[in-house]
Order: structure tokens, then sequence, then C-alpha cells
């Protein structure tokens, strides 16, 4: 019976085999030392901030970026906006996107999706853009005066005709005229 050597695990970056003295573990497999770095940034890693995609390593951070969820609520905590893919350490494909998945077609004023429409420019309102203080959805952009564009709240708007007027702008055009 021939002399069998133990098979030798292979280094899933460079393809070579890797001794029990330079092993890294990580994400199932055994990596060199020099090996064990981020596929995007290329900083070294260790047990704590490794995490392994398809035979790949990278830090947590370019993981969040290649492969993690994207738009509002989703980033460094409290309600960070991330709409970082890593396009600086040279990601061209993130799996997912912050795009959106189809076309929005028609001019800037038409309706764009389901929900509530901000009477002004006629989009969507949602949750987060909602300006506090009419029982109409306004967006915070488009919550001000109509005529004389300064930004309103709850205590100082007045409706009219659909349309909001800071207190002066309302008595001007809207208040009583002269004496009865």
């Amino acid at each position: 019976m021939p002399f069998k050597p133990p098979e030798r695990a292979m280094c899933p970056k460079c393809n070579k085999a890797v001794y029990a003295a330079e092993e890294r573990l990580g994400g199932g497999y055994k990596w060199h030392k020099g090996c064990f770095k981020c596929n995007m940034c290329n900083k070294m890693l260790d047990s704590t901030n490794c995490a392994e995609h398809a035979a790949a390593l990278y830090c947590k951070n370019c993981h969040g970026r290649k492969f993690g969820p994207k738009g509002y609520g989703f980033g460094g905590g409290a309600g960070a906006l991330s709409m970082d893919t890593g396009e600086q350490f040279g990601n061209k494909d993130a799996e997912m996107s912050n795009r959106p998945t189809q076309a929005v077609h028609g001019s800037g004023s038409a309706k764009t999706g389901p929900g509530p429409h901000c009477p002004r420019c006629g989009r969507t309102v949602y949750d987060a853009e909602r300006a506090i203080g009419s029982a109409t959805p306004w967006h915070k952009s488009c919550f001000n005066c109509n005529k004389c564009h300064k930004s309103i709240d709850s205590t100082t708007m007045n409706e009219y005709e659909g349309e909001l007027y800071c207190k002066n702008c309302y008595v001007k055009d809207f208040g009583p005229v002269g004496i009865l």
C-alpha cells in the first residue's frame, strides 16, 4: 500500500496549499495570512470583522456596501441614509440597489405612486417627508405660503381653496375689506 500524504486545504484566493502554521479560518475556508484581506479595500481582516460571500472575503463595511440593502433607514444607525456602494474601491456592481426597478414615465408633476398625493406638486407623499400640521398630506418642501413662499407651520397656516397661505398673505388677499 503506497503512502498517501494528507490532503491539504487550498486557499480560495490564490489556490495554493495552506499549511497549519500560516492558516486563518474564515467563512468555512482556510486562508493564507496574506490572503486574509478584504477583496474591495484590501484591509487586513481578523475573525471579528470578516464576512465571506461566494468564497471571497470582505470587511463588514465593504460587505454591506456591496451586498447590503440601500436607501432610507439602512445605514450607520439612528435612521441614517446609506447610499454608499463602495465605488471608491472599484465596486461596479452592488447586489442590492437604491435605484427604482421601473422607470417613471410622464411629466414631473404626474402622480408617481400609490398613497396620498401632495396638492401642490401632485407627487406621492411618504410618511418620512410629510409635513405635520395639516389634515391634508403635504411634502415638507411644498408646505409654504403660495404667495410669498414663506415657510409655515400649523400655527401660522391658513388654507383657502386647497392652497396654503401664511397669516399675513391670507389677511391681505382674503380677509375682510373695508368697514361694514
